[in-house]
């Protein structure tokens, strides 16, 4: 017998209670379920991210998920996000869309990560999305149409963040 799908709008999803981590696409909630591994690596990219940020005045703010809403039917909350300048630190969300968004391969939500998010973020707005394979030891960073791979052995750098650069191998350890 097939199961019926209940579809939410964003504000249903948001008033929802629910200890899971969870995203709405397309109306639909997606549970996402990291391994040691994948939180290993955000941790990874939210420290050097965050090194980064401290080391001048105006570097914006990196963060941990938060429920980022990009329309009535879209809710992300992406591994890692950069905003370019500060966060109000009573907002229960982020008031605008971050700049930089950082998905990190996860076994459960992979193929929306670089399937149907991809696409939302680029159609929102997003300037740059890092997608993290930890399989491959690579990322794969997209600014609009853009899009490059960078392996174990090659600097991370973006034209958003100035003089940032790191190790993709020392980001994303050899399991």
């Amino acid at each position: 017998m097939p199961t019926a799908v209940e579809r939410l709008t964003a504000d249903e999803y948001l008033a929802r209670d629910d200890p899971r981590r969870t995203e709405l696409i397309d109306g639909v909630i997606v549970v996402n379920q990291p391994t040691v591994l994948h939180q290993h690596v955000c941790v990874r990219f939210l420290m050097e991210l965050v090194r980064w940020t401290e080391t001048a005045n105006g570097r914006g703010t990196a963060i941990l998920p938060l429920n980022v809403v990009l329309d009535e039917s879209n809710v992300l909350a992406p591994d890692v996000l950069w905003f370019h300048g500060e966060l109000p630190l009573d907002a229960a969300n982020p008031p605008r869309l971050p700049d930089l968004v950082v998905e990190v391969r996860s076994p459960s939500t992979w193929r929306y990560d670089i399937g149907r998010k991809r696409e939302l973020y680029q159609q929102h707005g997003v300037r740059e999305l890092w997608l993290v394979d930890t399989s491959s030891r690579s990322v794969l960073v997209y600014r609009g149409d853009d899009a490059q791979e960078h392996g174990a052995e090659d600097t991370l750098t973006s034209p958003l963040l100035p003089g940032f650069a790191a190790s993709v191998g020392a980001l994303i350890p050899a399991a």
